[in-house]
């Protein structure tokens, strides 16, 4: 199901013992995540009632004890699991009793299990039991340019925005499948305007961030080509043009973590001449190598985020340099 379905779902007084959040866009996961949590725990505290364990820390032996654990305060118990099938020895085992938990919960238990993974294994027996139970949200962004003005309308709608014609496509045009971005837009739009007035296409250009997918990979491509100098000018362009630092920032951590997720063996989503140009580039890079990017890229958003006296330009023009050395 899709994450608006899972809702519909959920609106209806629908709530399933079991579910799989699958996918690449967290913020999806987490929005996904967001109505269980209320569904299942509603608004009052739930120090008692939730569990949330690392897949590559805990043992069978923890989930199955907090699967059989009785609500306190709530009227039922939530339990979280991220990423199942984790590649530590703290995880080992885990699939399988995830398997028959599965298998053994009631569908009117006072438990509910919640799994979230970047990639699921269709092959994977604990994924087919999810699927079997049609339990399995899928947490994709949407690619195709009607899709994502789909999204953006929908999401407008949510916030009481009224777009107008041809808004919605051209907020998909300048930021591209960044859904956090285009929620961050849609709410800056509104600032235009009076409550229960139309957004129009002129404000929408005058407002969103321009960091569509062309001025994107031009800047991705030249780091993971090595061109440190033709991906600054690429930087400096998309700032020019009003493109947040955090936006760009956000763009360069989405790239890295393909480029280590297909490192590792792992696969990306996309059109086949997409994901031949980031297996290419993902070749650049020694899995150690990425691991430092990454920490890099952690390291420049503490910064943006004032923990640190380099102007935010100066602190992406740093990090793309070591991005692309």
């Amino acid at each position: 199901m899709t994450p608006d379905e899972l809702a519909d779902e959920l609106s209806g007084g629908t709530l399933r013992s079991a579910y799989l959040l699958a996918g690449s866009e967290a913020l999806l996961r987490d929005d996904a995540l967001a109505a269980l949590r209320q569904a299942a725990l509603g608004d009052g505290p739930s120090d008692f009632d939730l569990d949330v364990l690392d897949g590559e820390r805990a043992s069978p032996g923890t989930l199955l004890d907090a699967l059989a654990t009785l609500p306190v305060l709530a009227p039922r118990r939530l339990v979280v699991l991220r990423e199942p099938a984790g590649r530590r020895a703290g995880g080992k085992g885990l699939p399988d009793a995830l398997t028959e938990a599965l298998a053994s919960l009631d569908p009117d238990a006072t438990c509910v299990l919640v799994a979230t993974c970047e990639k699921a294994d269709r092959r994977a027996r604990w994924v087919k039991a999810f699927v079997a139970a049609g339990a399995v949200v899928e947490c994709e962004a949407p690619r195709r340019a009607r899709e994502l003005a789909g999204f953006i309308r929908a999401e407008a709608a949510r916030r009481d925005v009224v777009l107008g014609p041809g808004a919605a496509e051209l907020l998909a045009e300048r930021v591209g499948p960044q859904l956090l971005v285009l929620r961050q837009e849609i709410a800056k739009a509104a600032l235009w305007v009076a409550p229960g007035e139309t957004v129009d296409r002129e404000q929408v250009a005058a407002s969103a961030s321009d960091l569509g997918e062309e001025p994107v990979w031009d800047l991705t491509d030249a780091i993971g080509e090595g061109r440190a100098r033709d991906a600054l000018g690429v930087l400096h362009g998309i700032l020019s043009r009003g493109a947040p630092p955090p936006v760009v920032l956000g763009a360069l951590a989405s790239h890295v973590r393909k480029l280590t997720r297909i490192a590792h063996g792992g696969r990306v989503a996309g059109p086949p001449f997409v994901t031949r140009k980031l297996e290419s580039q993902a070749r650049r890079y020694r899995p150690a190598r990425l691991v430092g990017c990454l920490r890099a890229i952690h390291d420049a958003d503490e910064v943006l985020k004032g923990r640190g006296g380099l102007a935010p330009e100066a602190t992406l023009e740093r990090l793309v340099l070591a991005l692309a050395g």
